[in-house]
């Protein structure tokens, strides 16, 4: 999962020699951040807008207020921010947040369920082995297509990606892929591209990944489904863009193996597609567990999916009979009935199935507590009365600008971001209580800011060294970092300039 708990073999290898500096994990940098805007908000003047009906801020009634809090008031509030980022209560009345006052639920304890049960099914899935078996079965099936295998891998693992996130969990896959690809005649970047972008095209394009597009919808009120459209255009474009590119490098290092950008280490030219072992064959139980899969994310998407709104092109249409308007409270009761279900199908029994799902939930904590933390710094900033400062401020830069060249803006500003907090779930909760309200400003639908947000923070993931997925993958792969980033780079300015346009037209047309 991008910004899931990071399993895998890359976490087991140990640092290079004489290695200084690790790079802070993303519960590291929230705590600096914490401490950061905490200490800034004696710096920044308290504000407010004027608030409408449902609670958005209105446009041009920003004024600067005073004030109570007092210095003990502000050391509760920073030593309270993780309670309160997961159930902390927003008073009706003075906006402020606290674990014992009454009003409505500001923390994210629903997110933060959903994310351990969401983790408690995946773990599950995977203890199957039904998925591996799936995937390997397809690369071996399409093992003397190179092209097709290719474009078939990818398809699969970029699919998996924008449904639920799949990214560290390929780091398993490169003890298959790299050996079929090699015996193609390719080289390990294929292989590389093929694993790493495959996944990463489809986490940017998250369509309903509860990881990325569930946080920063659930941040920005919204529903999942809000903006759906827009981001399967995205995906399936944005897809085959990125299948051809990496497509186009195979058949041109097969052609000319010198032009090959990772070179080849000894032995890589003498595997045999032919002669290797075919992986066992899908058992019945399998095929079950798969379809079961299949369904429950079908489900999901169904459930979340504002279908009047998306068929009729009216935000405010009636929602149709059939609609559910799911939510992360019945989404995450979904998940843990199906982690079950896929348990008592797989035969688990109760010992295991109890064991697997306990230790599912304790392998996704890691981003479940990022969103707890992130969503603490707002606390402090919502006590502070500083979170309309910022927003006026930036309010400032972006007013007067065209819907399409405001969404380009908030594709832009998140990058810098994505850089420093590499957890899309944190990343999320931190930056959409700001750019949502900014999307009513410039007249834009919030669904456009969250597929903005979510493409910067998927690009970034493409090839920042801060990230398992990458770093990982290169590690495995035996492939240079720095000629990593030489194979992707023309890649990723063909889908920074893709993205800036999607996200325009989003604006424009919603």
């Amino acid at each position: 999962m991008s910004g899931a708990a990071e399993t895998g073999p890359a976490q087991r290898e140990e640092p290079p020699a004489g290695r200084k500096f690790t790079s802070p994990s993303a519960l590291t940098v929230l705590v600096v951040v914490t401490l950061a805007v905490w200490a800034l908000a004696f710096l920044i003047p308290p504000g407010a807008y004027d608030r409408d009906a449902e609670g958005a801020p209105v446009q041009g009634t920003y004024h600067r207020v005073d004030s109570d809090q007092s210095l003990v008031d502000r050391l509760n509030d920073l030593f309270l921010s993780p309670v309160n980022g997961l159930y902390g209560v927003q008073d009706a009345k003075t906006g402020e947040v606290g674990p014992d006052l009454a009003g409505e639920l500001y923390g994210s304890a629903g997110v933060f369920l959903f994310v351990l049960a969401i983790g408690a099914f995946i773990t599950v899935v995977f203890a199957t082995g039904a998925l591996d078996r799936g995937i390997g079965r397809l690369a071996h099936r399409l093992r003397d297509r190179g092209a097709l295998l290719i474009a078939g891998v990818m398809l699969v693992f970029s699919l998996l990606g924008t449904v639920e996130g799949f990214a560290e969990e390929t780091l398993g896959f490169y003890g298959l892929i790299i050996p079929l690809m090699l015996a193609l005649g390719y080289d390990r970047m294929v292989a590389t591209g093929t694993i790493i972008l495959g996944a990463g095209i489809g986490v940017l394009c998250s369509t309903v990944n509860p990881f990325a597009t569930g946080v920063a919808s659930s941040a920005a009120d919204i529903s999942l489904g809000d903006g759906i459209v827009l981001r399967a255009i995205m995906w399936v474009v944005l897809t085959a863009v990125t299948i051809a590119y990496v497509v186009r490098y195979a058949n041109r290092v097969r052609a000319d193996p010198g032009r090959s950008l990772s070179g080849f280490l000894p032995g890589d030219r003498e595997h045999d597609a032919a002669g290797a072992a075919e992986p066992p064959e899908l058992t019945g139980l399998h095929r079950a567990v798969l379809v079961l899969v299949a369904l429950v994310f079908g489900f999901m998407i169904f459930s979340v999916v504002p279908w009047s709104s998306a068929l009729t092109g009216d935000a405010d249409a009636t929602p149709y009979g059939f609609e559910l308007g799911w939510s992360f409270p019945q989404l995450a009761a979904l998940f843990l009935v199906a982690a079950v279900l896929v348990g008592v199908v797989a035969r688990f029994g109760e010992q295991r199935l109890s064991a697997t799902v306990v230790q599912g939930a304790a392998d996704f904590i890691s981003p479940a507590l990022v969103i707890v933390l992130a969503r603490g710094v707002t606390v402090i900033m919502n006590n502070a009365r500083i979170t309309d400062t910022v927003l006026h401020s930036i309010e400032g830069v972006v007013s007067g600008t065209s819907s399409a060249l405001f969404a380009v803006f908030v594709f832009l500003v998140n990058l810098p971001l994505a850089f420093l907090i590499p957890s899309t779930s944190g990343h999320a909760t931190l930056a959409m209580p700001i750019l949502a309200p900014l999307a009513d400003f410039a007249g834009v639908s919030r669904a456009v800011v969250v597929t903005a947000w979510q493409a910067a923070s998927g690009w970034m993931n493409l090839w920042v060294p801060t990230t398992a997925v990458t770093i990982g993958g290169v590690a495995l792969a035996k492939v240079g970092y720095d000629r990593y980033l030489r194979f992707v780079w023309p890649l990723l300015a063909v889908l920074a300039v893709l993205i800036c346009g999607f996200v325009a037209l989003g604006a424009v047309w919603t």
